[in-house]
């Protein structure tokens, strides 16, 4: 009877006057005489309904803000709560037991820019949301098959685009290469386009080289000449140099390594790029980039990098006349699927230059101690041919420092009307690079790349 008493005067303690006046005296002494803490759990468990605060609730419809209709599926949370709900198919929504406060709502769907609005709480509320469209930017185009990944068991290294552009300058694309484990790479005699790569002591002809998984190496000897992609490394959006036998499915000659460069996606961000370089030999690069943006419905992207680079070359005869291409066009079919074609090439002559020459141009001495060398390719002080007719060393007018020398060409009188002949897709005539000096040998080649 006592606990009824109790449980009488808790649920009439504000405004209502008990009965018995002496009720709450008495009570009192009942409670100093019973257990206090009791008191308190009890107490606490029938005051608790008292404190309960209100629940709401949020609701409204998302929209198509230019045709009105209803975007279902759409989400809207709460933002810092983790209350929300997703559109029916009216493009209805409703959002139970929020409690009473101020909440930013914001409502989103694919293909739409986010909206949000500031509500406060204080009993059901409505709101309404009409979102804009907008375009869907898909990410680039990777051909993965070809690329290692953290599970992946073999030893690679990635070259970001940044490091791309710090390393490389106007150099050819495995210089850029040099700082990654086991990976050597040179210039070779100095002609622009002739650089070769060495990876764990193999030579390029044992090195996959593949431009968007696609392999480049030379059919028949396996060789990559780099002059033929003269303008892939300001187009290059990543390159992976995979180490040892590799995870390229493809018939290719990986026993070295293999090299993957990824070209830059077609950017669907207007705007352009114009850069020129200038260096020592005459040297001159230009480079022309323009982007389209997202064009026809935000549906297609056009990009395109023109390349034009000259030079009289360091060392002498090793001159570089070049262009270089890289345009890419995107297409996007829907929200998951889009196409890619990109065409890549350059078009371009340079006189070259061999890694082997005389060791008796740069030091007499030197070759004069070698047993295999014949003393007989020292030149004689004169720069003439030697008593078996050979012609061994440059004359005075051909360079004056011996680091310059190069072997495969040489000074002519231009009143000399002879033609340079290079075969590609057939053998072929064309005028002197310059009229007064002859090489030996020249690179001219065009190898486009379209897929």
């Amino acid at each position: 009877m006592t606990l009824l008493k109790w449980v009488y005067f808790s649920i009439n303690p504000f405004n209502e006057k008990p009965q018995n006046q002496n009720f709450s005296k008495q009570l009192s002494i009942k409670i100093k005489e019973s257990d206090m803490r009791k008191f308190s759990q009890v107490l606490m468990l029938i005051l608790l309904p008292v404190f309960v605060i209100a629940q709401h609730t949020v609701s409204g419809t998302v929209t198509d803000a230019a045709t009105g209709d209803a975007l279902p599926g759409a989400n809207v949370v709460l933002v810092g709560t983790n209350m929300g709900a997703a559109a029916a198919s009216d493009g209805s929504y409703t959002v139970t037991n929020v409690p009473a406060g101020s909440y930013t709502i914001t409502a989103s769907v694919i293909g739409y820019a986010d909206a949000s609005q500031s509500v406060d709480v204080s009993g059901d509320v409505t709101a309404n949301f009409s979102l804009e469209t907008s375009a869907l930017e898909l990410s680039a185009l990777e051909v993965l098959a070809s690329r290692a990944g953290e599970k992946t068991p073999v030893a690679y290294t990635n070259i970001s685009k940044a490091e791309v552009e710090a390393r490389l300058g106007s150099q050819d694309i495995p210089m850029a290469l040099n700082t990654t484990p086991s990976v050597y790479a040179t210039q070779q005699g100095g002609g622009a386009g002739d650089a070769r790569i060495n990876v764990r002591g193999f030579n390029q002809r044992n090195i996959a080289v593949m431009i968007n998984g696609v392999p480049q190496n030379d059919m028949e000897n396996g060789w990559v000449y780099w002059s033929n992609w003269d303008g892939v490394g300001d187009a290059t959006s990543s390159i992976q140099m995979q180490r040892g036998l590799s995870a390229v499915n493809l018939a290719t000659p990986s026993i070295g390594g293999t090299m993957n460069i990824i070209t830059d996606p077609t950017s669907n961000q207007r705007g352009g790029k114009f850069k020129q370089e200038f260096g020592d030999g005459g040297f001159l690069k230009t480079t022309v980039n323009l982007n389209t943006g997202l064009i026809m419905g935000d549906k297609v992207a056009l990009s395109s990098t023109i390349v034009r680079k000259t030079g009289d070359g360091i060392i002498g005869g090793n001159w570089t006349d070049a262009w270089a291409y890289y345009f890419g066009a995107s297409y996007a079919a829907n929200e998951t699927n889009r196409f890619e074609l990109y065409a890549v090439g350059a078009p371009q002559r340079h006189g070259q230059n061999l890694y082997k020459q005389n060791m008796a141009v740069y030091d007499p001495d030197f070759a004069k101690k070698q047993s295999d060398y014949d003393p007989e390719a020292i030149w004689n002080g004169q720069g003439y041919p030697n008593s078996k007719g050979e012609f061994t060393a440059p004359e005075a007018s051909h360079t004056k420092d011996r680091r310059l020398f190069s072997q495969n060409w040489s000074p002519i009188n231009s009143s000399y009307k002879g033609k340079q002949y290079w075969y590609m897709y057939g053998a072929k005539e064309t005028d002197r690079h310059d009229p007064n000096f002859l090489n030996e040998r020249e690179n001219f080649f065009h190898k486009p790349l379209v897929n």
